[in-house]
């Protein structure tokens, strides 16, 4: 399915559980293979109280509920799907190009569970859907993140570093004429969760860490924890966080609002480190808003950061597994294997008809 236009939906959502990310996006290639986008009408669908909870817990369930689950959500994510679709009009697109939703991301041990992605999503929405990014990289023995990357390189070329911050931090790079990329950090998957335990559903502009007090003995654990010594091609998911982070943080026995600052000083010296002095930085995600947080990255390490116009830092997630999908489409390669460590680049995900 070769062709110069492409007209898709990117659907991302994303361990922070802000809501899902639906995105109408127009792509075009030139003749000489250079991509780019537009994006139309788009929207971030929050997540009914119910299915926060839900998906919280998930992690922690049988196979026999994960199966119900995946059907439930499935079903639920065609909804929101189609609601968005007939409310803005959307008509004559490609294919819907769906992440769906992490529940099990253990690389190490070949799972990553990514539910909304079962067959019954293209009948429902009565469209050609691609999906399931992440399951064939990890067979192939990559880490099945971060698949961001390649939209990195074909898109955003003009920056030495493309940076996210939604529930974990991770960052991409030219090195030897090779795409690098990486987790770096829990982000707002922890900032969320201290801040909903103040009554708020995040620390808007990073207001409470500004005004909190940070621990030295929590931030010298955070600091030295084991993922931080690794070397790429690494990822993290909700179960490290579960794991390492947040009894550690219970340990301390700290206010919330102190834990707030000195995790958003950890994040800063995590990222910080991550860049050479004086490059410029795309950042995207919801934390490119928490305007303390970035102060602090600056403090540790002066870089150019570029935060672009609200569509982009919101959606390009969603932008980017639409070009996934569409790369796909095409049969050409959408995961590198220097990113991900698999044995090869390939062309993952599903193909399903209507």
């Amino acid at each position: 399915m070769k062709k110069n236009t492409y007209k898709v939906l990117g659907i991302m959502s994303g361990t922070s559980l802000d809501g899902i990310d639906v995105a109408e996006i127009d792509f075009q290639i030139s003749a000489e293979g250079s991509w780019t986008f537009e994006i139309g009408k788009a929207k971030t669908v929050p997540y009914p109280s119910i299915w926060v909870t839900i998906l919280k817990e998930a992690v922690n369930f049988s196979e026999g509920r994960l199966r119900t689950l995946n059907k439930d959500y499935t079903r639920y994510l065609a909804e929101v799907i189609s609601k968005f679709s007939s409310t803005n009009y959307i008509e004559n697109l490609d294919a819907i190009c769906s992440h769906g939703h992490t529940i099990l991301h253990q690389p190490e041990k070949g799972i990553t569970l990514q539910i909304g992605n079962l067959p019954e999503v293209a009948e429902l929405l009565q469209q050609t859907v691609v999906c399931d990014f992440r399951t064939q990289d990890v067979a192939l023995g990559g880490q099945g993140a971060p698949l961001v990357p390649m939209g990195d390189q074909l898109l955003f070329s003009e920056y030495e570093y493309c940076l996210n911050l939604g529930g974990f931090a991770n960052c991409s790079f030219e090195a030897n004429r090779e795409r690098i990329a990486y987790d770096i950090c829990p982000v707002n998957i922890v900032l969320n969760e201290l801040a909903q335990q103040l009554g708020k559903p995040y620390d808007d502009r990073g207001t409470i860490a500004r005004n909190g007090t940070i621990d030295s003995n929590l931030l010298d654990v955070l600091n030295t924890l084991q993922f931080y010594q690794m070397e790429p091609p690494k990822s993290l998911g909700l179960e490290w966080v579960k794991k390492f982070v947040f009894p550690v943080i219970e340990k301390s026995k700290i206010s919330v609002a102190d834990a707030i600052a000195t995790f958003t000083e950890h994040i800063a010296m995590q990222l910080a480190k991550q860049f050479k002095e004086g490059a410029s930085v795309l950042v995207t995600g919801g934390g490119a808003y928490n305007d303390y947080l970035l102060e602090r990255v600056q403090f540790h390490n002066y870089i150019k950061l570029k935060i672009p116009e609200a569509p982009l830092i919101e959606y390009k997630e969603a932008l980017i597994f639409g070009l996934l999908g569409v790369l796909r489409l095409r049969e050409e390669i959408n995961c590198l294997a220097t990113v991900t460590g698999a044995e090869r680049d390939h062309s993952s995900g599903i193909i399903f008809h209507k």
